[in-house]
């Protein structure tokens, strides 16, 4: 396992962990290790299918569809009619 030091911590920043780790029953290191777990676990999860699909083809540019010509609704079959 490897270890990390974070200098320069904000004081105010250091109490609000302090304060959360114990209102959640851990320490100040564990609670650290699940915040850091939980938000880059976010990262890797992409947000729906299409964004997923976005940001694998996003580099090779855009693409824009013809414009389709729509028809009239028509009516609908009835078997009574045959």
């Amino acid at each position: 396992m490897a270890n990390i030091t974070i200098r320069n911590l904000d004081d105010a920043l250091k109490a609000k962990l302090r304060v959360r780790a114990a209102r959640l029953g851990r320490s100040m290191e564990e609670e650290v290790r699940v915040i850091l777990k939980n938000v880059l676990a976010q990262e890797d999860v992409p947000k729906s299918l299409g964004e997923s699909i976005h940001q694998r083809f996003a580099d090779l540019g855009g693409f824009d569809f013809p414009q389709v010509e729509r028809e009239p609704i028509r009516d609908r079959n009835l078997f009574e009619d045959l």
